[in-house]
Parts: structure tokens; sequence; C-alpha cells
């Protein structure tokens, strides 16, 4: 049995859900984080001294913080061959567009134009800082753009640990009040994974108990 800490709005829990629920692997998951606290007690530090989500324990083995290395972990005992192969270098393929999504695209989207636009008030929003941030994370999606004229998911034509990294920061891309680029790959690519019920169940998720 898996056991989650991490609330469900939190981007980086609903990256490893959406791997559970893909895998339809049984788990428990508890709430830490934001409105519901529990990251400042000493349990939860014993957990992950960082006292950020998600953490993950697997059974009775140690728990396990940072979520690409939780994905890799569930991917290397759980995962398809076609997700997350055995050959390493088609490994490393994956691994390489996993570790963009989580660097460049999450880390371009989150802070930069989700928090700006949804957990800051409207009165103290820099719409030009909201642009110039768009500019900068359409610039990594051109990249995907490009990569989904020769393949159907991120890292090839099979859906693999890169889709989870990358994937689940497009439902709220696409969701939030911004002007986007038109990238037509991408939507297509976007509206597949959303067909997928973990996806549905564990990435559209409400963040309106986020918004300012």
């Amino acid at each position: 049995m898996l056991t989650v800490w991490g609330r469900k709005t939190s981007s980086n829990v609903q990256a490893l859900m959406w791997y559970i629920g893909e895998m339809e692997l049984p788990y428990v998951r508890h709430d830490i984080g934001h409105k519901y606290k529990g990251t400042e007690t000493d349990f939860y530090y014993s957990l992950n001294p960082n006292r950020t989500v998600p953490v993950l324990q697997d059974g009775t083995a140690p728990p396990l913080w940072e979520t690409g290395a939780i994905l890799r972990y569930l991917a290397n005992r759980y995962g398809a061959e076609s997700f997350w192969p055995s050959d390493d270098i088609q490994k490393a393929n994956i691994d390489k567009w996993a570790e963009w999504s989580k660097i460049n695209v999450a880390t371009a989207f989150n802070l930069p134009v989700f928090w700006r636009v949804v957990r800051t008030p409207q009165e103290n929003r820099d719409e030009q800082a909201i642009t110039e941030a768009m500019v900068k994370l359409e610039n990594y999606l051109s990249v995907a753009e490009a990569q989904f004229e020769k393949h159907r998911f991120l890292a090839g034509d099979d859906f693999s640990l890169a889709d989870i990294q990358f994937g689940h920061v497009l439902y709220r891309y696409y969701d939030i009040d911004v002007v986007r680029k038109p990238l037509p790959r991408l939507r297509a690519y976007y509206e597949n994974i959303a067909l997928r019920p973990a996806f549905q169940e564990h990435v559209m998720v409400s963040y309106e108990e986020l918004r300012a």
C-alpha cells in the first residue's frame, strides 16, 4: 500500500497521483500543506526535513521526497516497459524529457504565471510581468510543439514518465485566464491526455482554494 502526504491541489502531488492512478496502485493520501497545514509538525519533519509535498511511503520502506525521485522509484518498481524501458538509452531519452519538463516548463509556469494570475489579488497583478513570463513559458512549449510533429507523446510514441512531468501543467495552462500562443499540436496532445481517467481524477482538480 502506498501512502502519500500532500494536498490534492499541489501541482507536484497531482503529478504523483496521476501516475499512481495510471498504474491503478492502491494508496491512501493525506491532505497536508497550504490550508490543511501539517508540514510544520515534528512528525512531518521526520518524513521530509524540507517540509514540502509530496512525500511517498511504499509499505514499510523509508519515506521518499522530491517528485522526480518518487516518480522514478515507482516507474522502476511498477512501470510498464513502454513507460520506463529497461534499455538504458531509451530510458535516458525519457528521463531527459522528464527533467526538461520539470526544470523548464513547470518552473516557468507555476510561480511566474499561475501564481501571478491565480494566487495574486487582481489589484496587485503585474500584467507586464505575466506577459513576459508567458513568452518565456511558450518558448519552451514551442519545443514540445515541434516534438509533437514527430511523435504522439513527448518522448516518443508511447505514454511515458516524461508525459507525467510535462502534461500535468497543461490543465491549468489551458484553464486560467491568459492570452495563449496558438500551438495546435500541443492543444491536440492536451486534449488526448485529458481523456485519460487518471488525469481527469487527479489533475483536472479545482484550484479555487488557492485563488487570492
